[in-house]
Order: C-alpha cells, then structure tokens, then sequence
C-alpha cells in the first residue's frame, strides 16, 4: 500500500511502505512533516519532543529518526538535479544540498552502527511537483521541519557527543532552509523567535496523519 500526507505541502510526497511496518522514526517523521505543513516548523519542535519521550527510544532511536529525515532530503536533492529544472545559482546549490544531505545520512547511519544499534532501512519516496516553482515550495516545507524537528529532539540525546553531532548537522540544516527560503524570495529568518501553539494542539492536527 501508499501512505500519503493529504496537506498541501505534502500531497505530492508519497512513502512506499508495502510489505514493512513504520518503523517509530518513520511515524515520527511524517507527524513532524504533518505538523509543519498545517502549523509552520513552530509547532514541529514541541511535538518532536513529546513523541520522542513517549517512545522512550534512546539515542539510537533519535539518531534513526534524524536519520529517516536525512533519507528524505538526500533522496528529494538527488532527483532534483535532474527534475527540478534548476539553472544558475539555484542549479549550484541543489548540487551542494545534495552532497550536504548524502553525508549526513553517512554520518548518522555511521555513529548509530558505532553505538551499537542498525540504522533504520530507508524507505520509498515519491516526489510529485511538476516544476522549479513546486520544487521550491516542497524544499522550504521539508527544510523549515526539518530544522525544527532537529531542535524539537535535541534535548532528548543523553549523550554530549551525539548532541554535540547533532548540533553540527542542524546548524548545516538552519543554513538550507535560509538559501531556500531566499530563493522563494522570502525573508531567511522571518522572526527572533517562533512561538508553538501547545502539543495538545500539535497532536491533535497531526494524529490523523500518523499511521
């Protein structure tokens, strides 16, 4: 079967999951993804946190799920290069997300393998825009989440080395959202703060996405 996000933003993303479970950083993801799309990456933080705690996962378990996020865009970049209809500066820099994006899934499945855990299978995807518009628009909304879920399960990593990684890659990724954000011709850093709603709000928008 095809399990897709019915959201603006992620109507055109499907995760092939036929003949496999969701493994929880799978489920976690698409919440994350959920929440962003409905919310803005505000929300994705506070939910990240609460359904980490809840599956008591550990750091490899985090590691996975920030893993399963890298698998997305790596994959995502990776095709645009060819159907993004990218050229220029924009063509220069889904070449540099790409390669960004490939050794952080490297990097993670590395150090989940070192601490003595399997780096979660990567899933299916299927990117459905038509053009360098619908491209844009899907990398803002899978940058911006991105970031936010990263900080949303920063504090749940019990190891100072892992957040120490952890907090090199999210800086890499707070960077992407703010080139993209600029080739949407949109403000990087549209405010000082953001300001969640609370997760019971969170949770209640994004339960109908989560399988």
């Amino acid at each position: 079967m095809k399990e897709q996000l019915k959201t603006p933003e992620l109507a055109a993303v499907e995760v092939d999951v036929e003949g496999a479970d969701l493994s929880r950083s799978d489920v976690i993801l698409k919440g994350a993804l959920a929440a962003g799309a409905i919310y803005g990456s505000a929300m994705v933080s506070p939910f990240v946190r609460k359904a980490l705690a809840m599956s008591e996962s550990g750091d490899v378990g985090i590691l996975n799920f920030a893993l399963t996020l890298e698998y997305l865009e790596a994959k995502f970049y990776e095709e645009a290069k060819s159907r993004a209809k990218a050229s220029g500066e924009l063509k220069s820099l889904v070449n540099l997300l790409a390669e960004d994006e490939q050794q952080h899934v490297e990097a993670l499945a590395a150090t989940v393998k070192k601490l003595g855990g399997k780096p979660v299978a990567e899933p299916k995807f299927n990117f459905e825009y038509n053009d360098t518009a619908g491209f844009l628009k899907l990398a803002q909304t899978f940058e911006d989440t991105g970031v936010s879920a990263y900080n949303g399960a920063g504090p749940m990593i019990k190891s100072k080395e892992v957040l120490a990684a952890a907090g090199g890659i999210v800086q890499v990724e707070a960077r992407h959202a703010a080139a993209i954000r600029l080739q949407n011709k949109e403000e990087p850093a549209p405010a000082a703060f953001d300001s969640p709603l609370s997760e019971k709000q969170v949770l209640k928008a994004v339960e109908p996405f989560i399988v």
